[in-house]
């Protein structure tokens, strides 16, 4: 079975769609088969890929039990599961559904077998509903992008009490894979306090590499590329490379 990691945080701008792409990338040039599914209406992750947010088959349809999950082969050999601007309705239309909080999970396990995938990683909403609740349901670990900013500890204290509930309620088996802090400057004082913040309140929950701010990441989706196809020596390509070895050690 793949292990499956939703990457989640309900603050938009910490570089979620950013280290889902980049990991996913990581993983599979450590030889890994990966599948990426885009939970967010915004679909900044399809757009990523360099695929329209107007394909005629998403998560969405899927979700609502119009056919099985989309899988588009990309490029770089990634497997991707799209998102629309559609989705943003799938809260208020699956909310009366039976088992609403099981439909991901549900489509997950009817993939095909001979897809042979290692890894699930799943691209959250910037928000704590139905589709985020999905995500933590089918999940084994959970990833949190936070960035080295002044903000970036509000609403953890929220993050961590739903975990709880989920855990409880859902999902046993849902553990914490890792805090990832992202866009850092070490030449920020700012950064560094923030940081040792987060250092302190999470301790072995936090990874040790750290995502340095670095405009590569933030072209290579222009492009509609990953940071590998862009530019392999770049420090946000060595930083993904890092972050990936300490995910294949999650257990």
């Amino acid at each position: 079975m793949p292990s499956i990691i939703a990457i989640l945080n309900h603050k938009g701008g910490v570089s979620k769609t950013t280290t889902t792409i980049n990991l996913a990338a990581a993983l599979q040039q450590k030889g890994k088969k990966v599948l990426v599914i885009d939970l967010d209406g915004q679909a900044n992750l399809t757009e990523s890929f360099g695929y329209s947010i107007e394909e005629p088959n998403t998560i969405y349809g899927a979700m609502k039990g119009e056919y099985p999950l989309p899988l588009i082969k990309t490029e770089s050999g990634i497997t991707l599961i799209p998102s629309c601007l559609d989705l943003a309705a799938a809260e208020s239309e699956l909310i009366n559904e039976p088992g609403r909080e099981m439909i991901l999970k549900q489509l997950i396990g009817k993939l095909p077998k001979e897809n042979k995938l290692d890894y699930i990683l799943i691209d959250c909403p910037p928000s704590l509903g139905l589709l985020t609740l999905n995500a933590l349901t089918a999940a084994d670990f959970l990833i949190i992008p936070v960035q080295a900013q002044f903000l970036a500890m509000r609403g953890m204290a929220k993050i961590m009490n739903v975990i709880s509930i989920v855990q409880e309620r859902l999902n046993s088996n849902l553990k914490i894979g890792g805090i990832v802090i992202t866009q850092y400057d070490k030449r920020k004082t700012l950064n560094k306090s923030v940081t040792e913040i987060i250092h302190d309140s999470f301790c072995d929950k936090v990874f040790k590499t750290i995502i340095r701010d670095n405009v590569a990441l933030a072209e290579a989706p222009i492009h509609g590329k990953n940071i590998y196809e862009y530019n392999k020596n770049s420090n946000g390509a060595k930083d993904y490379m890092a972050l990936a070895g300490e995910v294949l050690k999650l257990k």
